[in-house]
């Protein structure tokens, strides 16, 4: 091992000294799973309405939250509900809270779901596009930011285009992201938008 000294920044210094740091992020952590918890709840109301997916009991399933350190060097939390994650199948709606970054609540659809619904989102692209939705123009179904190489406005986007790359893709990610500023309407307004999402791909 090399004999350099490992020094410190200013900022690390005082960072490393200060355990309230710490537990105030791990704090904050506890409270974002609860604002989960909540919205969950909201959410599987909702989708055990007797209209929606009738027999489809795969679909309506326990949610899921889950928790990491470290998606591109941040903490995260992901509520998947629906959530089916099969090698050739994927029906989820996965809202994230990304430390520093945004809320997000995405449609994640592949294999049989993905036909399904393929003219549903086409029918509904106006919409998505008053909506502010982001379509996945990424090759890769499991990156989650919103950076131009993985997501554009579904609004840039003409209907012929998207419309060919719906019928092209393996799978379809539409997006969208709220500020971590709006955090108390966030729950209303992921909830409006989760409603949306299942109420256009009942229609």
């Amino acid at each position: 091992m090399s004999n350099a000294k490992i020094r410190l920044s200013q900022k690390e210094k005082e960072l490393v000294i200060d355990a309230d740091f710490i537990l105030t992020k791990n704090a904050i952590l506890e409270k974002v799973k609860l604002f989960l918890l909540d919205l969950q709840d909201k959410q599987q109301s909702f989708l055990h309405h007797p209209q929606l997916f009738t027999g489809d009991n795969e679909l309506i399933r326990s949610p899921k939250i889950s928790k990491g350190e470290n998606y591109k060097g941040l903490p995260y939390l992901i509520l998947d509900y629906p959530r089916i994650f099969k090698a050739e199948n994927i029906f989820a709606i996965r809202t994230m809270f990304w430390w520093g970054r945004f809320f997000s609540i995405t449609l994640h659809l592949s294999g049989d779901y993905k036909k399904k619904s393929e003219e549903k989102i086409l029918a509904s692209h106006a919409l998505l596009s008053q909506q502010d939705f982001f379509y996945c123009v990424s090759d890769n179904q499991w990156e989650h930011d919103f950076e131009p190489g993985n997501y554009l406005p579904i609004g840039a986007i003409s209907k012929a285009d998207l419309e060919k790359s719906i019928f092209e893709k393996f799978f379809i990610k539409l997006a969208i992201k709220i500020p971590i500023n709006q955090w108390d309407d966030a729950p209303d307004i992921l909830f409006k938008y989760y409603r949306e999402i299942i109420e256009m791909l009942v229609a």
